[in-house]
């Protein structure tokens, strides 16, 4: 009786470590965006793509800026294995000097938390 007890528990216990590799992956095309030298009030949307490479489907719950001055987008839907989906981020351009923020992406991804960059130069009027 111990031993059918036992050989259940391990086949239960296998079974459930199993069960926890299927996992949402999230795999980016680029980490950073480079908005290069751009002119003030010019447009300041870019887009981090991505697929999700794993076996569930992936859920992003938060995305967050370092500053008020970055607005991120994140997908609505859950991205099913295998498709893309893309992550939006709005800079306020009429911020005249250096782009350096970070942008936290939170998901049910086998790494949770994903952190992108965004950089660049947002010239004055006129500047060369």
């Amino acid at each position: 009786m111990k031993r059918t007890v036992l050989l259940l528990f391990v086949g239960l216990l296998a079974f459930t470590v199993k069960a926890q590799d299927k996992t949402a992956k999230i795999e980016f095309k680029a980490e950073t965006v480079d908005y290069g030298e751009i002119e003030k009030g010019s447009d300041g949307v870019r887009v981090f793509e991505f697929t999700n490479t794993g076996d569930v489907p992936l859920v992003i719950s938060d995305v967050k800026s370092s500053c008020g001055c970055t607005i991120p987008k994140k997908p609505d839907a859950p991205i099913m294995p295998g498709d893309k989906g893309e992550i939006q981020v709005k800079y306020d351009t009429k911020r005249v000097g250096p782009i350096r923020k970070a942008i936290t992406v939170t998901s049910n991804a086998d790494t949770p938390t994903k952190v992108l960059k965004i950089k660049g130069t947002v010239k004055a009027d006129g500047a060369k």
